[in-house]
């Protein structure tokens, strides 16, 4: 692991498919890899207030329907 307070994304990914089963395929892998940086990404907007509300995605969601 890195040295640093803040794991480096190889250092994560290591982890991550070391956390894995030994069976798991190449596309298991590479989905679990994704579904966890599309979390990171998620928490990432939730910290910077880049995020709505379910009603207003619901009202945009709407509007598209138009």
């Amino acid at each position: 692991m890195s040295t640093i307070d803040q794991p480096t994304p190889r250092d994560q990914m290591i982890a991550i498919l070391n956390e894995q089963p030994a069976d798991s395929s190449y596309d298991d892998l590479l989905r679990e890899l994704a579904c966890r940086r599309a979390i990171q990404r998620g928490l990432a907007d939730v910290d910077a207030g880049s995020t709505v509300t379910h009603e207003e995605a619901v009202q945009r969601i709407r509007t598209w329907r138009k």
